[in-house]
């Protein structure tokens, strides 16, 4: 059998009710009217454990061209605390909605689908990327749907994200599940992994290449964890940096050519004024830095990429130590949003800087075939039951969680659990 083919569910009895309890699953196909959701409102706006509540809500309307996913698992990644806090923007700003749902990674069961979707049927197992779009303008037709003035990321720009029993999607979101993994597996992966492609492969010229070097910031955890497997599968180098030393045997099993631990160095946070003795300082321990990269490297040998996403804290020393003509990409600022550096480097070596968002679904399904063909591991640290989603944000905002990615049961009652068939069975005991 191919490995992503799926079998169908088997028939089973449950009673038409107007709300299940978490872990209750309804007939296949039937829509109950209300269910749980953990939701965020403008007036919470804070802390995860104090923005995130649950709620019963409605069950959400789809329309012709969407479906409406059972929500097995989630993923947790750092636009939920994003979401919860209300920083760098409020959700509520966009979509206008009362409250917010968050979650933009999941792996669930297809329930519903619009009279327009002709490639999903209920029963499907699936995962779901989160970019979202009109699908209707040029970019979206020929271009990069991700610059479609309409593209938006579900979970986060949407209020219906997949920290509740059902979640609304557009078809095109959807994608096989992996057989092989849990549904705690499937559901954690999507969105760094689909998100690191585009950075390493999305960006022309500057497609990662075999025997090309990369320096991975955050090489531990969901991003980084993900670019390590992909520089390597694609027979190029990773150098990773981590921030403990309890994390370099796991970046060195993921493929790592090396790892740096930057608390050896003193260079991190906003440059200092250019030509200032705070800024010969800096330059001197950021080139301390450099050294440490050729001695993975090789003397002289620059990277040729940088894989970016602490933003403030690092920027500085990413523009120096790119090589000429090399990229620093870069899809995030965990650390703070205003980024400095030494334009002189940047223009004189004839660097790139390179915004990268997501996804689109071409991209994210070629990063899901080598989940399902076993070329990357989801490389899962932690599972939280439902009722501790919002401590599970809480550890990633105070960066106490362990390395890898992070998934939530949602309908699934406990972990393990590979088939609709052992889910039923489970939801039974």
């Amino acid at each position: 059998m191919a490995l992503d083919v799926n079998a169908g569910i088997v028939k089973y009895d449950a009673p038409e009710k107007d709300l299940y309890e978490i872990g209750e699953m309804p007939p296949l196909g039937y829509v109950p009217p209300k269910m749980y959701a953990w939701a965020i409102r403008r007036e919470r706006h804070g802390e995860p454990d104090k923005s995130f509540e649950v709620e019963v809500v409605d069950t959400w309307e789809i329309d012709s061209n969407e479906v409406l996913v059972l929500v097995m698992a989630a993923g947790v990644n750092y636009n939920g605390v994003w979401a919860g806090l209300g920083v760098p923007i409020s959700p509520f700003d966009g979509h206008k909605q009362p409250y917010h749902i968050a979650g933009s990674d999941a792996s669930g069961i297809v329930w519903k689908v619009g009279d327009k979707v002709k490639t999903w049927k209920v029963g499907d197992e699936v995962v779901i990327h989160c970019n979202q779009d009109d699908g209707n303008d040029e970019e979206c037709n020929g271009g990069d749907p991700m610059f479609s003035p309409s593209q938006r990321i579900w979970g986060y720009e949407t209020p219906d994200g997949s920290f509740a029993q059902f979640t609304r999607v557009q078809a095109q979101q959807l994608m096989p599940r992996p057989k092989h993994l849990t549904w705690e597996e499937s559901a954690c992966y999507t969105l760094t992994l689909a998100t690191a492609y585009r950075m390493l492969f999305g960006h022309h010229p500057h497609e990662l290449k075999p025997g090309q070097n990369v320096l991975v910031w955050g090489a531990s955890g969901g991003l980084g964890s993900f670019a390590i497997q992909l520089i390597n599968a694609a027979g190029a180098n990773a150098v990773g940096v981590i921030s403990d030393e309890s994390k370099r045997d796991f970046v060195m099993a993921l493929g790592a050519k090396g790892v740096i631990n930057r608390n050896d160095f003193k260079c991190w946070g906003q440059l200092p004024t250019v030509n200032s003795p705070e800024y010969n300082d800096w330059l001197k321990e950021a080139r301390k830095f450099g050294k440490a990269i050729w001695d993975i490297t090789g003397k002289g040998v620059s990277v040729d990429m940088v894989f970016e996403h602490p933003g403030e804290s690092t920027f500085p020393v990413s523009a120096l130590v790119c090589k000429k003509g090399g990229m620093v990409v870069i899809c995030a600022g965990t650390s703070g949003f205003n980024c400095t550096f030494d334009v002189r480097y940047m223009w004189m070596h004839q660097k790139r800087l390179q915004g990268s968002h997501f996804a689109h679904l071409k991209q994210a399904s070629a990063a899901n075939r080598l989940m399902i063909e076993r070329r990357i591991d989801p490389a899962m640290s932690e599972v939280f039951p439902w009722a501790e989603i919002p401590q599970a944000h809480v550890k990633m905002r105070k960066n106490q969680h362990k390395p890898g990615n992070m998934a939530v049961l949602v309908q699934a009652p406990h972990t393990g659990l590979r088939t609709f068939e052992d889910t039923l069975e489970a939801s039974r005991r």
